[in-house]
């Protein structure tokens, strides 16, 4: 992985010196399981007698051709770059390479689907992997147009960024597609997905009149759980939302949606034809906040095609505004043109969350990050890049307002599109939309690091009257920026067994200190409620009585806003130790069976078992778990029949399970001798209630694989792995720990499934030895397997579930010895460390009177 660095100053020397034209590249994928043969001919200006590189990660060049003349693959190829010497002013570069199919989720992925043995392909590129398929100059401010030449089976659905043409015919077996030239875009968002996909087919009317083809696809053993009319219906109300409030219209020719099979993100905008995860083909019931959640992304990567396609960043610095702008645009999105109208309190339980706790590491950076290199941007997309991001452009479009924002960002595409642009050139758009002045505004919000935090200070007389009311706001001292704020303070009160909003004030805050006159003078409400509407970007504290009445009628908040941003602050102050872990525990069991928003609950419900697992005493948490477990399952029973909430309490029951009664409810439940009303054990519930069993003890490898020959799929096997993974026995360990850190042939998702299943079971004499062992192993997982695959080990391996000083100490003790290890790996340690430290510090004060 070192050697396919690619450092900011080789990509700017790069690009003083080259112009790239046009790519025709040329692929066929019926030469074999493990390559296939990729030939690339470039066509590009450059300064005449300079020489550059062009990036291609190959098994074998067999052919180099700069303008005529044969170069010596031997001699100018690496098996990651090619030098190019000796450049003309117009220049043409043929690459015949043997390229190497992925199980990694990068490049050009190869699965095997378990059910039918068909084989399918889909390539990922962000950021640095076009250069696995064929050679390119891989930066995003080389913009070029790409034809692709595709030879493959010809029973196989093949697709692109342009419309698929009609195939001709090589033989009895093969087929090749010749697509036409894309407009000029940035390699990272080309594209192939190739197999026997099952396609379901639309179109709609662009707002230019253009018909616009669109289509559906996944896998032919998932086709009958494929809602594609839903996501059709979702798609056409985006585009008719952003080529509205965009100013213009779709920029591509079609839109293809694609579910493939493996995928280590969400989903990729690639150009017309956007890959998503297969999660989000839904074989087995799922909580209504991954419905929602599939909602804001099919949104999210469709913004993506306008602000990120269209338009795209000169350099992964940006890549921050390319990410929050689809995040923030498709949550607005959702809420106003879709049912999820409700979607800016998903943002806050979700999105805003993570912000938080992303912007509270020792790894935190700016918004505008410095990418110094491709190792850089690979561990940045985290919840600054999405979440901190998209949270300050909500702030960013009630400080300039509606009207002023999208009349900003539709003259930024007007004028930028098809190139490539810095944060500056948005601003400029939006300073002349607006009359406001930007310079401040970003560089308190974009070029500074960490969360500010917001108190109420209130004085009350003895009539209950407000004598004075102020705003504090404080920094860290690593962070001392102080920042402006758009708020607004809500006065709640209880009326008929609700607490309602009976005002509201909004105001700017600046400055450590901020007077609220308009509350002096006025009966003190039950609650005031700091950052209402969650306009703000910022931690917030309410005062004593505020909190203990907000805590007391919790469930009893009209809003699903408000009670988000209750459960945030209390989160909030459990984190930094200054709310009792237990005392966290004891509001969400009392206020959480009467949540109505399925990613409150889904969010609060993972937040409950970190404050039990890691933040509680250790004397006492064992009992506390166990309680908690209890609580769930009451939850479960009690819950409306066939609900998103009794489907939740379920789940997180049978993720805590562990006493011997609580083990027996999860047994009763799988074999049917306990049913809850209107609750089906479908195959996804199942396996979570084995991977229960099965840490508890209850379970064997045989009963596992028993179930995965009942279930041998995709989903089946990943689940599987993390069933195997939790067995807590020494033996299973070892045997987990060999099949994906000694061998290196699991692919991605077993990968993924059997790190989220290996501290599952067993106790400390079991899993204690793999402290060691992982603090020894890093270094070569880093330098030797692919990033996607390194970044799944490294954290997903990390002992952060036994979250104590022995932890702690190995981690300080391998970054002490290891300073010069790469920046990159060194963050991911460092960050898990963090967690340890943090989870340390709310032991500490739970165990306090």
């Amino acid at each position: 992985m070192p050697g396919e660095n690619l450092t900011h100053l080789e990509a700017q020397e790069r690009r003083a010196v080259v112009d790239v034209h046009h790519y025709d590249v040329t692929l066929d994928l019926t030469t074999g399981d493990e390559t296939f043969r990729s030939t690339t001919v470039v066509h590009f200006d450059a300064e005449p007698g300079s020489s550059t590189f062009i990036d291609a990660i190959t098994r074998q060049v067999h052919r180099v051709e700069l303008n005529g003349e044969e170069l010596d693959p031997a001699v100018v190829a690496d098996g990651t770059r090619i030098q190019l010497p000796g450049l003309r002013e117009r220049n043409e570069l043929v690459v015949e390479a043997d390229a190497v199919y992925m199980n990694t989720g990068e490049g050009l992925h190869r699965f095997v689907d378990p059910v039918d043995g068909e084989v399918y392909l889909y390539t990922q590129f962000e950021v640095p992997d076009s250069r696995r398929v064929f050679a390119v100059f891989e930066q995003p401010d080389l913009k070029a147009q790409f034809t692709f030449h595709v030879t493959a089976p010809s029973r196989w659905q093949v697709v692109s960024n342009q419309p698929t043409p009609e195939p001709v015919v090589v033989d009895a077996e093969r087929s090749v597609w010749h697509f036409p030239a894309t407009p000029r875009i940035s390699s990272y968002i080309t594209a192939l997905v190739a197999g026997p996909y099952v396609v379901q087919r639309d179109e709609l009317t662009s707002s230019d009149g253009r018909t616009i083809p669109l289509g559906v696809f996944c896998r032919a053993s998932l086709a009958e759980h494929l809602d594609a009319e839903y996501i059709f219906d979702i798609t056409k109300r985006g585009f008719a939302y952003y080529e509205q409030n965009f100013q213009g219209p779709y920029p591509f020719a079609k839109y293809d949606q694609l579910f493939v099979p493996e995928f280590n993100a969400g989903a990729m905008e690639n150009a017309g034809c956007v890959t998503f995860t297969e999660a989000y083909v839904f074989r087995s019931k799922v909580e209504d906040a991954v419905r929602e959640r599939r909602v804001i992304t099919i949104l999210h990567e469709l913004a993506h095609m306008w602000f990120g396609d269209l338009v795209t960043m000169k350099w992964w610095n940006d890549l921050w505004l390319n990410e929050s702008f689809a995040e923030f645009i498709s949550t607005i999105a959702s809420a106003e043109a879709t049912e999820w109208t409700e979607a800016w309190t998903t943002f806050n339980a979700s999105e805003k969350s993570w912000a938080y706790r992303q912007d509270q590491l020792p790894s935190t950076h700016p918004i505008v990050a410095e990418i110094n290199d491709l190792h850089d941007v690979l561990v940045n997309f985290d919840g600054i890049t999405y979440a901190k991001g998209g949270s300050v452009l909500k702030q960013l479009f009630f400080w300039v307002g509606r009207e002023a924002f999208f009349q900003g960002v539709a003259q930024y595409f007007r004028a930028h599109g098809w190139g490539n642009t810095e944060l500056s050139d948005l601003l400029v758009e939006l300073e002349r939309a607006s009359g406001r002045d930007l310079d401040e505004w970003a560089a308190k919000w974009l070029s500074t690091a960490g969360v500010n935090t917001l108190r109420v200070e209130i004085d009350v007389d003895g009539e209950g009257l407000v004598r004075t009311f102020s705003i504090e706001q404080s920094a860290t001292p690593e962070y001392p920026t102080i920042r402006p704020h758009r708020l607004a303070i809500g006065l709640y009160e209880p009326q008929d067994g609700t607490l309602v909003r009976v005002d509201r004030i909004e105001l700017d805050v600046d400055g450590e200190s901020t007077h609220v006159p308009e509350l002096v003078g006025r009966r003190r409400p039950a609650v005031i409620l700091l950052n209402d509407d969650d306009l703000a970007y910022a931690k917030i504290r309410l005062d004593d009585e505020s909190f203990r009445a907000a805590a007391n009628g919790l469930a009893s908040f009209a809003s699903p806003l408000a009670r988000a941003l209750v459960y945030g602050s209390a989160w909030d102050a459990t984190r930094d130790a200054e709310l009792r872990p237990r005392e966290f525990v004891r509001l969400v069991i009392g206020a959480i069976g009467a949540e109505t928003e399925s990613t409150t609950r889904r969010t609060v419900l993972g937040q409950l078992a970190t404050a039990a697992r890691f933040y509680t005493a250790a004397d006492d948490r064992g009992e506390i778990i166990e309680v908690v477990a209890d609580e769930l399952w009451e939850l479960a029973q009690r819950a409306e029949a066939g609900s998103d909430a009794q489907f939740a309490f379920v789940k997180a029951f049978a993720a805590q399970a562990h006493s011997a009664a609580q083990l027996d409810a999860a047994e009763a439940l799988l074999t049917g001798e306990t049913s809850l009303p209107g609750l089906e054990i479908d195959t996804d519930l199942g396996w979570e209630l084995v991977v229960a069993l099965t840490s508890g003890g209850r379970r064997t490898a045989a009963d596992i694989d028993a179930r995965l020959q009942e279930d041998n799929t995709a989903d089946g096997q990943r689940a599987a792995a993390r069933a195997l993974a939790s067995i807590p026995t020494a033996e299973a360990k070892e045997a987990a720990w060999e099949r994906v850190v000694t061998r290196t042939d699991a692919p991605n998702a077993i990968v993924r499934a059997t790190a989220a299943g290996f501290y599952r079971g067993g106790d400390d004499a079991v899993l204690r030895p793999y402290v060691a062992r992982y603090f020894a192993t890093i270094g070569s997982i880093w330098e030797e397997r692919s990033f996607s695959i390194a970044e799944e080990l490294i954290e997903g391996l990390f002992p952060s579930e036994l979250a104590d000083a022995y932890v702690r100490d190995a981690a300080r003790s391998w970054l002490a010895a290891h300073e010069d290890a790469p920046a990159a790996l060194r963050r991911l340690v460092i960050e898990g460390l963090a967690g340890i430290e943090r989870s340390l510090r709310a032991q500490e004060r739970d165990a306090e009177d």
